[in-house]
């Protein structure tokens, strides 16, 4: 008998997250591969053009806790002609105690999108889907692996690899730059999107390990940048606001004269500034953080009973 989570007749809207936990080795293994046919690999940068939608919903971290990500999702699913769903990253590890195999769980329900709206659902990097190049801590996914199916390296590694399919920045033909912690800082000459026709190390170091320098957040990996910085930046490349995650502290508070903007979709980071996602308009042009909308999610300030 084949798994519902495997029927796919068109794009559907994808099943309760929780139903990921009861799939066996088997069945896994059968979504991996349904998965590893579907999900799109795409350049680093993905350029969004005109005509896709009126508005994208745009979160930020979840770090595993699926059932913020399905509120986010459900957002998306009222209007799917209509909008688009980007994520800027860091979807695993540090799930909320009421979030089981959190990191294994949200992977999936968020790659199973992509592959049922390869054109509409938009997966970038974070630091933690970039942890094969460069390594970070805590990394929960390979022990979730194998605790819900047993020790296999092979099953892990495909689960990275389609996390790794992502992009690690986006625009938006409205004037949004989106990506996980910063920007370029190398000044290559000509066509700044030049910076992404090769992922480096340095090049990660600055889009997924950039920290803004509002934040009182010090990792000493990535580079800092400053306003001076992100206005540089903006003005080369014709865009006007940055939509970013990566540090929990600035999380709904507009800096840098209202340009610069940090989400956090997690319960775990919710003391910092709420579960929020933002709705950014496609059709219209947006200048500053002030043209968005910010929303809280229903999963903010509640737990939930842990699936049996």
């Amino acid at each position: 008998m084949t798994h519902p989570l495997h029927a796919v007749a068109g794009p559907t809207a994808p099943v309760e997250p929780s139903s990921y936990l009861r799939l066996t080795a088997r069945e896994v293994d059968q979504l991996l591969e349904r998965l590893e046919e579907s999900v799109p690999v795409s350049p680093a940068l993905r350029e969004i053009p005109e005509g896709v939608g009126h508005e994208a919903v745009i979160f930020g971290d979840t770090h595993g806790d699926w059932r913020s990500t399905e509120v986010v999702a459900r957002r998306f699913l009222e209007r799917p002609d209509e909008r688009m769903l980007i994520g800027l990253g860091d979807y695993v590890s540090r799930a909320p105690d009421d979030c089981a195999e959190g990191s294994v769980v949200n992977s999936l329900f968020l790659l199973d999108l992509a592959s049922r709206y390869p054109d509409r659902v938009v997966l970038l990097q974070g630091n933690h889907e970039t942890h094969r190049q460069i390594p970070v801590v805590p990394d929960d996914l390979p022990e979730e692996v194998d605790q819900l199916w047993g020790p296999d390296v092979e099953r892990y590694a495909r689960l990275v690899g389609l996390l790794e399919r992502g992009r690690v920045a986006a625009t938006t033909r409205s004037g949004v730059y989106l990506a996980h912690g910063g920007f370029p800082k190398a000044a290559t000459p000509g066509d700044w999107r030049k910076n992404f026709e090769s992922v480096s190390e340095d090049l990660l170091l600055d889009i997924v390990w950039g920290e803004c320098g509002a934040s009182r957040s010090k990792r000493g990996m990535g580079t800092e940048f400053t306003e001076r910085e992100l206005e540089e930046f903006l003005t080369r490349s014709g865009l006007h606001v940055f939509l970013r995650g990566h540090d929990p502290d600035l999380v709904g508070r507009p800096v840098f004269h209202d340009r610069c903007l940090t989400l956090h979709t997690s319960r775990t980071y919710e003391r910092f500034g709420g579960v929020l996602c933002a709705m950014v308009p496609l059709d219209r042009p947006v200048r500053t953080t002030l043209d968005l909308r910010l929303e809280h999610l229903e999963t903010e300030g509640k737990e939930f009973p842990v699936p049996p």
